[in-house]
């Protein structure tokens, strides 16, 4: 039988328990949670902080009181819970802190030196000066959007860049919708609803996480008829999957990625003279909407909106904050038999793009009516035409705003490197840049990213073999005293 179990004997009536032990920091923690000021305290001693709302004061004292009542019961002695300061005086900073990221516009300006031209987390095309006054213009008044003015009639938004659209592209009629998803799945449900679209496998392709072909088709109505392989899709493949029940031979351009070595595809004007022979229309889905020789600046070759007009495509679509550089939007052109059931689809209500897109897009297409002045008037095109030597001429009036101390002990130098095109477009392409290259033992690359990234506006770079890499050619010359106010604070 086990003996009688050991007594703990008991403090003395009036004694107080141990500083650090259960019950004594339970004692004390109660003791610093009634030393925490009220709401009102604190909101009351914020007089002097200027166009703050009391509710947005209130917020964040409560946000400040919160985090130092999490502390006050986090704390494991009795030195942690003396060294907590709680005093009103004492947390006014934290507030005032508060106060200043809680003010910060949740969409803002960020530095874009990663390289990637056309980042979509970063908004991608970045729009130029003239862009800018046309929806200063448009935004700050009324304008005529659905007014005819001549007859003082209801217009279409549409005719806006309806003109422009045809004449760059070389088609007969147009509609924007609000992004290329949505143009590809309103040309599918207008045009083939219920029946087969017939399609390469190697052309089933996946846009960014949610934009499938298979999914759009399905969404659409239609029916997928797959021909070919991954690798090897010919005319005659397309040729003997065509039934009464096709509406449509698609084509997709692969504008996020390239099969490589023994491949075969079938052209857009092989494809259209089979569709002319057998009363079918072809549908192309071009993506990144390019409208200009890209090769003279050492680019690979992208198809054009008017070569795929030109070789016979019935109906394109494309976006328009890619390669085209302007806002986001969805382009069809095409066929004006084809496009008048998109125009009247009741879908293309719920897709249509707003005053603020159509003024941008209007400027954007008005720079490509001289092909010589686009590629300065258009900030994506621009950024895609720099030569290297360009890029490092930014980067060192960057590095000559950053005083020598700061070089020193960030190791700050310019490097050698590669941009990205982005956005789904040009895969492969690689240009040749100059990077602003930091970090060392003591300054290591990824925290200073994370310091970067946590100030106005905010740094995006990349870390590469333990160097935090800003790559000059996108960031804009504006930004240059910005970044190197930005790299000056880091020491």
């Amino acid at each position: 039988m086990a003996g009688p179990r050991p007594v703990s004997p008991r403090p003395a009536a009036g004694a107080l328990p141990g500083a650090d032990s259960p019950d004594g920091l339970a004692v004390r923690r109660r003791g610093r949670l009634r030393a925490l000021p009220s709401v009102d305290e604190v909101v009351r001693a914020l007089d002097d902080q200027p166009a703050v709302s009391r509710s947005r004061a209130v917020e964040a004292v409560r946000t400040v009181l919160g985090e130092r009542r999490r502390a006050v019961l986090a704390a494991g002695s009795a030195a942690e819970l003396e060294a907590l300061a709680l005093e009103t005086p004492a947390l006014l900073p934290r507030v005032r802190a508060a106060l200043e990221a809680a003010s910060a516009w949740a969409l803002d300006h960020v530095i874009n030196a990663t390289g990637v031209v056309l980042h979509t987390n970063l908004g991608r095309a970045p729009l130029g000066p003239g862009v800018l006054a046309r929806l200063a213009v448009v935004a700050q008044r009324y304008s005529n959007l659905e007014l005819d003015v001549r007859t003082k009639t209801r217009g279409s938004r549409y005719d806006h860049v309806d003109g422009l659209l045809c004449r760059l592209s070389g088609a007969e009629a147009s509609l924007v919708v609000n992004n290329n998803a949505a143009a590809v799945l309103l040309a599918l449900e207008s045009l083939a609803p219920g029946r087969e679209v017939v399609v390469s496998r190697g052309e089933l392709i996946e846009i960014g996480g949610a934009f499938r072909i298979p999914d759009i088709l399905a969404r659409s109505g239609a029916r997928l008829v797959e021909v070919g392989t991954t690798n090897r899709t010919r005319l005659a493949d397309y040729a003997s999957a065509i039934t009464p029940a096709t509406a449509l031979l698609l084509k997709v351009h692969p504008s996020n990625y390239r099969v490589m070595g023994f491949t075969e595809s079938v052209t857009t004007s092989e494809l259209a003279e089979l569709g002319r022979a057998r009363g079918i229309p072809v549908l192309e889905d071009l993506g990144s909407g390019c409208f200009l020789d890209l090769r003279p600046w050492g680019l690979p070759r992208e198809p054009t909106v008017p070569e795929t007009v030109a070789a016979g495509a019935d109906v394109v679509t494309f976006s328009g904050d890619k390669l085209l550089g302007g806002p986001q939007a969805g382009i069809v052109v095409g066929r004006r038999a084809l496009i008048e059931p998109l125009r009247k689809n009741p879908l293309n209500r719920a897709l249509r793009i707003d005053k603020l897109t159509l003024a941008a897009l209007e400027a954007t297409l008005r720079a490509y009516e001289d092909p010589t002045t686009a590629p300065r008037e258009i900030p994506t095109l621009r950024m895609l035409s720099q030569a290297a030597s360009v890029v490092r001429r930014r980067a060192g009036r960057v590095l000559r705003r950053v005083p020598a101390p700061v070089r020193t002990a960030l190791g700050l130098t310019i490097v050698a490197d590669r941009s990205e095109v982005g956005g789904g477009a040009l895969p492969l392409a690689a240009l040749p840049t100059a990077a602003l290259a930091l970090g060392t033992p003591r300054h290591a690359a990824t925290t200073l990213d994370t310091r970067l990234r946590a100030g106005r506006p905010p740094v995006i770079g990349r870390i590469a073999d333990d160097r935090l890499l800003l790559d000059c050619r996108t960031v804009m010359d504006a930004e240059v005293p910005l970044l190197a106010a930005a790299l000056t604070a880091l020491v």
